[in-house]
């Protein structure tokens, strides 16, 4: 069940809102617990047990890790072992079928591997679980003795199958009590729909014209083409993405939870530092805490600080697919980010913002080339189209119809991807006193209408990050 559906908006959401607000405080984790195994088991009927599995046997952990913290060996061990489950179960459903391919064509050797479906979030959820034992360990939060509690931190519907990954120190106190006025279950309401906006009216159109330049042979794709149609899938990823992060935070706001912020405006930034810092910034902060800083981050020499660097641009790949087209997107990255630490940030300080933001946004788009196609010789092609080598040349009729059709989209996209839509909205509702606070809201209302009225007829719906 995806957030962007009719049956999740008209059905299980109103259900689930209409039961946790009637029953007694004491019971809302237990309600918010129920929804959330019902959320999963709808698309997942069977993996729903692994998350289980996952959320019982780190509770437990925690539990054995806080009982026997004065007996550091065995602390450790329980640690250790609890790290080891996690990451091998996440490696079985995610990577088998990957190291299993690859021994093979390194050494001849044959292993029969299931293809099993990846489970939905099972890189978020277990990230999550992670975090929770590593801190216990660590003594920085507070062992969770309440089982429906912690699991329905782990499960909780708005985050789980997506993010932004919530580590537990961020909302332990909000487990065990949060204030819930009507003034933030409005906030709540207006970033959902905000976020389904973004979603179902942004991303879903622009993505129709990836979907028909991806599936177009690199050869007679001109390079017009090749670029309108990787900055459309620019655009989607960033509008999907986001808009899911928005919806998932609206909706915790609406139980009276404050998720941490994943998106600020990335296609803004003036460096691939920077872009890294707006994007996706709840998975960059548990690679930051719990891998670069442990490893020794930016406290060793140069070529450590370099491997660190590497070394979390790789999980940082491998996180996202089992899959070789991942490893060089992250290490990409990687190389960059290292460049600009030691070179590129005092260069591109000192040069205008369009020369610096011109340079992010093509090693970004470039980048999305590398991420998209799951072969390495189809990502070739698609870059050589894109730089006037493919069988159509640098422009063709074909491109010039979609500039020409899909064209204002673009303008509305690159307007929508700063901050100044959200700030005008502001200065409206604070100009224009009560008639800017009415509409406001008959504002999200239209919004909400227009998306519902869209997804209706709509034929096209993916949710892109549902298969990491």
């Amino acid at each position: 069940m995806v957030f962007s559906s009719l049956i999740f908006l008209f059905l299980f959401l109103p259900l689930a809102l209409g039961l946790y607000y009637s029953v007694p405080h004491g019971w809302r984790n237990m309600m918010l617990l129920a929804a959330s195994l019902v959320f999963y088991a709808w698309g997942e009927p069977v993996y729903v047990f692994l998350m289980i599995f996952s959320t019982v046997f780190d509770y437990a952990n925690g539990l054995l890790i806080d009982k026997f913290r004065e007996r550091a060996a065995a602390a450790r061990l329980i640690f250790i072992g609890s790290i080891a489950v996690n990451i091998g179960v996440l490696c079985f459903f995610k990577y088998a079928g990957f190291l299993a391919e690859n021994l093979h064509r390194l050494t001849g050797l044959s292993l029969q591997v299931s293809d099993l479906p990846l489970p939905v979030g099972i890189s978020f959820y277990t990230f999550q679980t992670m975090s929770y034992v590593i801190d216990v360990y660590r003594n920085q939060v507070p062992v969770q003795r309440n089982l429906i509690s912690f699991g329905a931190y782990v499960a909780m519907f708005p985050q789980l199958v997506a993010g932004p990954i919530v580590k537990y120190g961020d909302i332990a106190g909000q487990l065990g009590m949060r204030k819930i006025t009507l003034a933030r279950f409005g906030e709540g309401a207006e970033l959902f729909i905000r976020g389904l906006a973004k979603k179902v009216l942004l991303a879903n159109n622009i993505g129709l014209l990836w979907a028909e330049v991806k599936a177009t042979p690199a050869e007679d794709l001109s390079a017009l083409s090749a670029w309108l149609g990787i900055i459309a899938f620019t655009f989607q990823i960033y509008f999907d993405f986001s808009g899911y992060s928005d919806m998932a935070r609206g909706l915790g706001r609406m139980f009276g939870f404050e998720f941490p912020l994943n998106f600020h405006y990335p296609y803004t930034a003036r460096s691939i530092t920077e872009f890294w810092r707006r994007w996706h910034i709840s998975l960059g902060s548990w690679f930051r805490e719990y891998v670069y800083i442990p490893l020794g981050g930016n406290r060793t020499g140069p070529w450590k600080r370099l491997r660190n660097l590497l070394v979390v641009w790789l999980l940082t790949g491998l996180w996202h697919g089992a899959s070789w087209n991942f490893v060089l997107w992250g290490l990409y990255f990687g190389v960059f980010i290292a460049l600009e630490k030691r070179l590129l940030l005092p260069w591109l300080a000192g040069k205008p913002r369009a020369v610096s933001h011109v340079y992010t946004m093509l090693v970004v788009i470039i980048g999305w080339v590398w991420f998209e196609f799951g072969h390495l010789t189809a990502a070739g092609g698609f870059l050589a189209a894109m730089f006037g080598l493919g069988g159509h040349g640098w422009a063709d009729r074909q491109s010039w119809y979609d500039l020409s059709m899909y064209g204002m989209l673009f303008l509305i996209l690159a307007l929508c991807a700063t901050p100044l839509p959200g700030q005008a909205l502001l200065r409206l509702r604070g100009k224009l006193g009560r008639i800017g606070a009415a509409a406001v809201p008959l504002l999200y209302g239209g919004c909400l209408f227009v998306s519902t009225a869209y997804l209706v007829n709509a034929t096209y719906n993916p949710f892109l990050y549902f298969r990491f």
